[in-house]
């Protein structure tokens, strides 16, 4: 059903002129801005002139006040997480909401593959040689990553970009999928990214064949969003599982891989090494073991960073675009579920 006009919406994102410009020519919509400040984790409030009347928020976080703004009914996150919105049990509000999920696809994947790169020819002891003025040519040095096998655990936006990538450049693509690889719709994707149809992995394993898909890779990539479900899903077994030259990469969340583990398996040589994006603290104490793994690569949760520069024309497309569908009575991209909102 269309959405009652006209539209109050409450901005609190950082400026960005053409996606404001163009919400602002929208019919029947009220723009109202809030100032994000230095940190946007800041509590605010809804200015008490839209209290009652705001219908839609795009902010990374709820206004402190939320459950009096009574007419509230969708607020658009900037970011792919949503733990933010935990614990506030928007569907007993009659709140929606959806994240940016889509945006971070392509930087994170090409993070992905930069890893799969850095750690197949082991950079870190080039970099290493080259600041001793050691000259090395070892076969290490040289290796390909075609024709190497990649899996996915997961496959939702960042797997599928990746993907796309990994299938140019001559690699194999497993995917281990909890209800197999299908289309997806209403998900946001960059035009001309990704595998929106789900037709790229070349082969796809249940969970029941968590082994035989471990045992198949060179590298292992955490493609799965961090709930109760998947926190320490990975642990002893799963890293033994790998072949002894296999890599792990993490750009997904840290505590998905059980921390202790992890070290074993880097100290013990169950695994070749990893490439580590996401942590279990910010920051990363300076004084953490992994930081000193001379075949690990860590860099400080900016794969997917809001700080590149198609970040603010990514989230603002998403939010447009869901605009005009709210407006419409349209489903919206990236819902989230009321199961995922509770569970956040």
């Amino acid at each position: 059903m269309p959405t009652t006009l006209p539209l109050d919406v409450c901005i609190r994102q950082q400026p960005y002129p053409p996606g404001l410009d163009r919400l602002r020519a929208m019919k029947n919509v009220r723009v109202t801005c809030v100032d994000v400040g230095p940190d946007e984790e800041c509590p605010w409030h809804l200015p008490s002139d839209i209290e009652q009347s705001v219908q839609v928020i795009l902010s990374c976080y709820l206004p402190a006040n939320f459950k009096s703004a009574k007419n509230l009914r969708l607020i658009q996150i900037p970011s792919a997480g949503y733990s933010q919105l935990g614990g506030h049990n928007l569907p007993a509000h009659n709140v929606r909401a959806c994240n940016a999920a889509g945006v971070f696809d392509p930087p994170i994947a090409e993070w992905n593959i930069s890893m799969m790169i850095n750690l197949a020819r082991d950079i870190r002891g080039m970099i290493r040689n080259q600041e001793s003025g050691i000259w090395d040519r070892p076969a290490k040095f040289q290796r390909e990553i075609a024709g190497s096998v990649v899996g996915f655990w997961g496959y939702g936006g960042l797997a599928r970009e990746t993907t796309r990538l990994c299938k140019s450049m001559g690699m194999t693509v497993h995917v281990l999928a909890r209800s197999g690889v299908k289309s997806r719709e209403a998900t946001y994707v960059v035009p001309g990214r990704g595998d929106p149809e789900g037709k790229l992995p070349d082969k796809v394993f249940s969970p029941a064949e968590k082994d035989a898909f471990l045992n198949s890779l060179d590298f292992l990539v955490i493609a799965m969003p961090l709930t109760g479900q998947t926190q320490g899903l990975i642990g002893e077994a799963e890293l033994r599982a790998l072949p002894r030259h296999a890599f792990l990469l993490n750009p997904a969340r840290g505590p998905i891989v059980q921390e202790q583990a992890l070290l074993r398996a880097l100290r013990e040589g169950w695994i070749a090494g990893a490439a580590l994006d996401t942590h279990y603290y910010y920051p990363m104490p300076a004084d953490h073991p992994l930081w000193r793994f001379p075949n690990v690569i860590m860099t400080p949760h900016i794969s997917g960073s809001t700080a590149t520069q198609t970040y603010d024309q990514r989230v603002w497309d998403i939010f447009l675009i869901n605009m005009q569908r709210f407006a419409d009575g349209e489903p919206l991209l990236n819902e989230l579920t009321a199961k995922q909102l509770n569970e956040a």
